[in-house]
């Protein structure tokens, strides 16, 4: 085998990336304390071609030094927006009719693996996924607001996954299911 080359891999540049479809999904970062968790955010987020993060609360925004670390300039790629309370980031969205889903673990929540999309009916054009902080979580009164809860399923003792982690869990899969090629 041979590792094929950046050229080879035919990435689009930044500015043909800029004209592509976007995934019908929005990203809300909750209050998420590390800069280098919304670089990954980022990262991921352009891997996927999501619509854009919401960053709130104390999330860091661009520019910065952290988030660029694990961004790798992905936070010139991917839009996004910033918003003081998460609250009214996911009120807004629900307002222009995404389904927004908290990733975390809350009764009711569905188990990754199991959920389905299609009950969302038409309303299903768009989502909105909100992970939180990373000892906290969601909020409660931001959890209160969602239309769904997905939780991600584990075995291990800690119960938890870092919050970058999960983002890479829950976009692929929401990829994978969302994603129609032109």
């Amino acid at each position: 085998m041979r590792k094929i080359t950046n050229e080879e891999l035919g990435r689009p540049t930044p500015e043909a990336f800029a004209t592509q479809r976007r995934l019908p999904l929005t990203v809300v970062l909750d209050n998420v304390r590390s800069a280098n968790n919304t670089g990954a955010f980022f990262r991921t987020g352009d891997a996927f071609g999501i619509e854009r993060l919401v960053l709130c609360g104390i999330t860091a925004t661009p520019p910065s030094r952290d988030i660029h670390k694990s961004a790798l300039g992905a936070e010139l790629t991917v839009s996004w927006e910033y918003e003081t309370e998460s609250t009214k980031a996911v009120e807004r969205l629900r307002n222009e009719g995404y389904t927004v889903l908290a990733v975390e673990q809350v009764r009711g929540a569905v188990s990754l693996e199991c959920l389905d999309l299609s009950p969302f009916g038409e309303k299903a054009a768009r989502f909105a996924l909100v992970f939180g902080n990373e000892v906290e979580g969601v909020q409660q009164e931001v959890v209160d607001l969602c239309d769904g809860a997905i939780e991600i399923p584990q075995v291990g003792t800690k119960h938890s996954l870092n919050v970058a982690v999960s983002g890479g869990v829950v976009l692929w899969e929401f990829f994978k299911r969302l994603h129609r090629p032109r």
